[in-house]
């Protein structure tokens, strides 16, 4: 029981927000800007209302997976998690997309909304995902240094237990789906989300 909730929590994690959008406008944002398949190039090649359909998609795989196949919500269990992160790694090797998808921000997001998480836990992560881009404009480096803040904020309370485990493996994961990004950024050719740098506008 345990493996058939594994696979069908991949399965449902493989279904890719951007070609389910795509159908519809006929188009295939793995072959435009970047040529990820997650929520950041959607918005920079097809648009807003492109980008928040895929969103809505890839962060509804991971709560889905969490939720209902997991059956975690009010307990987090090994099982719940387990599932959550089996449907991070459907979105990042999606099978039916020949195994190239997003990086699995958007759909962590889901897994933590499924999570019996306070409430000021998900406000601190997105509001550090905010100010790194704000001041870098990288949203890369957000979602990285986001990623790395969920099991120091872990740590920092002291929850020494399956979740923190489980925040590390995303970390990495997370770190390891962004490499290209990091190396982007080290070369000074990452795009930047100028609209957002408010720093950089007053100093103008």
């Amino acid at each position: 029981m345990l493996i058939i909730k594994i696979i069908i929590s991949y399965l449902v994690g493989s279904i890719s927000g951007s070609m389910v959008v795509g159908k519809f406008k006929k188009v295939d944002i793995r072959k435009m800007g970047s040529g990820n398949a997650g929520g950041t190039n959607a918005f920079r090649t097809q648009g807003t209302l492109f980008a928040l359909g895929v969103i809505t998609i890839d962060i509804l795989k991971g709560f889905i997976a969490t939720y209902y196949i997991g059956m975690g919500y009010g307990n987090i269990t090994n099982l719940s998690l387990i599932c959550g992160f089996a449907s991070v790694l459907g979105h990042v090797y999606p099978i039916y997309y020949n195994f190239k998808g997003g990086k699995g921000a958007g759909t962590l997001i889901g897994v933590l909304l499924a999570l019996p998480l306070p409430s000021f836990t998900i406000i601190i992560l997105i509001v550090i995902w905010l100010i790194v881009i704000i001041i870098t404009g990288y949203v890369s480096l957000g979602t990285i240094l986001t990623g790395l803040a969920f099991p120091l904020y872990l740590y920092i309370f002291n929850i020494q237990n399956s979740l923190m485990n489980f925040s590390i493996l995303c970390f990495l994961l997370i770190f390891f789906t962004h490499r290209s990004n990091i190396i982007r950024m080290y070369n000074g050719n990452e795009n930047q989300f100028e609209k957002v740098m408010i720093f950089k506008k007053l100093l103008k």
